[in-house]
């Protein structure tokens, strides 16, 4: 016992953080000023998305990453809502889908062209109206493909089939005060929300029962962040009844006493965590902070390690994080942040020097890639599943994408009670349903001979590269 280290053993220890060159930075954006506390910013490994400051109604950006410099006044914009939008997120399985929430009461999901905009972008591939105040929170299912969670200062938290354009769930009873945030788990089975009345909740939307929940997780009246972590416990972000920010840990199987609870300082701003399961390092951005800090999470005490602080000069309006396929393995980027000032947004880069120029497996376990490991009708039957994996040996080459194609299951059926004109809308519907019945009999069959044709065609290669094979063989 003699021989215990004094200083703890990490990888993380010398994270090394430096914002890129001026000319790498996007210039002259006029980032959002609403008093919300989103990150207001977006990415994926190919495009950054940042709400920006709009006349008559809610707008955002979405640049190509390589599109930086001075970005012109008339840039084009995603420009469909007619009030301020509150948060924007890419879908995880498909880098060209993005989803935005408003003021005006409505979710919008919008496929962006392969090489970014060239005109203004007005027309959403789906609305989803459901919520009856601003939709402030997006947040897409990690697994199953086309489900997208949103909430509400109705404090109600809706979860759509984006490919039907249906509210499957609605879980409106659950929160009596305004919802700061929502984080699903690693496989989407379960969320976690904190609320206004200082309360973390754990909810399995699916059974639509609240399974775990703490009351006054941070006793300060000041916004609180709760998000999951791979190994299912759940790391907190709020303030100490004397205004002091704190982070704390906790196991949702027991919810009594935290695993650990530290106090930072006194500073205001509410503290944004961004995760990074692979490594278990958690980045926490303050809003107005001119610094990013980050912390190792660990099954050994004290549970949360504090790694290092990234400053700069600039207080950060907003913040937006890199997923894992995004990184440039070569260099041993391990996150990489955009940095929302008043006027631009500035990529920083976390890297771990490393000396040799090999793949540095230890750094890039394999990470969520961007394919769906469940159909959105798999999930709501009640299915799981953890997210599919890729190598980053080789870094992450970006696949085709496919178009988001909604298939309306006669939309107006589902609008919400306040307007009874379905009872004039039911009698068309009956044989709208049956056409809809015919066309996906025709689109199954369609598709399975395509698949006996594929089948039959690559039996017949095989057989050609084996008689090739014998050719080759009796030719020697």
């Amino acid at each position: 016992d003699t021989m215990r280290r004094v200083v703890r053993q990490s990888k993380f220890r010398h994270v090394f953080g430096q914002a890129v060159k001026n000319d790498q930075c996007y210039d002259d954006i006029r980032v959002s000023r609403v008093t919300w506390d989103s990150s207001f910013c977006a990415v994926n490994p190919r495009f950054v998305a940042i709400i920006v400051e709009a006349s008559g109604g809610g707008a955002f950006l979405v640049l190509p990453l390589h599109k930086t410099g001075r970005i012109d006044k008339s840039y084009p914009t995603v420009c469909g809502h007619t009030g301020p939008v509150l948060d924007i997120d890419w879908c995880p399985h498909n880098d060209q889908v993005i989803a935005s929430g408003s003021e005006d009461c409505t979710v919008m999901v919008w496929q962006i062209p392969e090489n970014g905009l060239t005109l203004s972008l007005t027309e959403p591939v789906v609305v989803l109206e459901g919520h009856s105040k601003r939709v402030g929170i997006v947040a897409w299912h990690p697994t199953a493909r086309n489900v997208l969670l949103s909430a509400g200062c109705d404090n109600a938290i809706i979860i759509w089939n984006v490919g039907t354009g249906e509210a499957l769930i609605n879980l409106d009873d659950m929160h009596v005060d305004v919802i700061y945030n929502v984080s699903w788990n690693r496989n989407g089975s379960l969320i976690c929300t904190s609320s206004k009345d200082k309360k973390v909740r754990v909810i399995d939307p699916r059974k639509q029962e609240i399974i775990a929940e703490k009351e006054k997780t941070h006793e300060g009246a000041r916004p609180m962040r709760a998000i999951f972590l791979a190994d299912g416990n759940i790391f907190t972000t709020g303030f100490s009844r004397m205004s002091e920010r704190q982070l704390a840990l906790w196991n949702p199987k027991n919810m009594e006493e935290p695993i650990a609870l530290h106090e930072m300082d006194t500073s205001n701003g509410v503290l944004l965590p961004f995760y990074d399961p692979d490594t278990n390092i958690i980045y926490l951005c303050g809003k107005g902070d001119s610094s990013i800090r980050y912390f190792e999470i660990t099954d050994e005490s004290p549970y949360v390690h504090y790694l290092n602080t990234f400053s700069s000069k600039e207080p950060q309006r907003g913040m937006g994080f890199m997923p894992k396929r995004g990184l440039d393995v070569n260099k041993c980027e391990i996150a990489r942040f955009f940095k929302l000032h008043e006027r631009k947004c500035e990529p920083i880069i976390m890297t771990v020097p490393r000396k040799s120029d090999l793949f540095q497996d230890d750094l890039y376990p394999d990470t969520a890639g961007p394919e769906a490991a469940l159909e959105a009708e798999e999930w709501f039957e009640g299915k799981n599943a953890d997210p599919l994996l890729i190598s980053l040996k080789h870094g992450y080459i970006p696949g085709k994408n496919r178009d988001l194609k909604v298939v309306k299951k006669n939309i107006l059926d589902n609008k919400p009670a306040a307007n009874k004109k379905s009872d004039l809308i039911n009698a068309p519907k009956k044989a709208a349903d049956a056409s809809n019945i015919q066309n996906e009999a025709k689109l199954d069959e369609i598709l399975k001979e395509l698949k006996s044709i594929k089948d039959t065609i690559t039996s017949q290669d095989e057989r050609i590269s084996k008689l090739e094979q014998q050719m080759a063989k009796i030719a020697d």
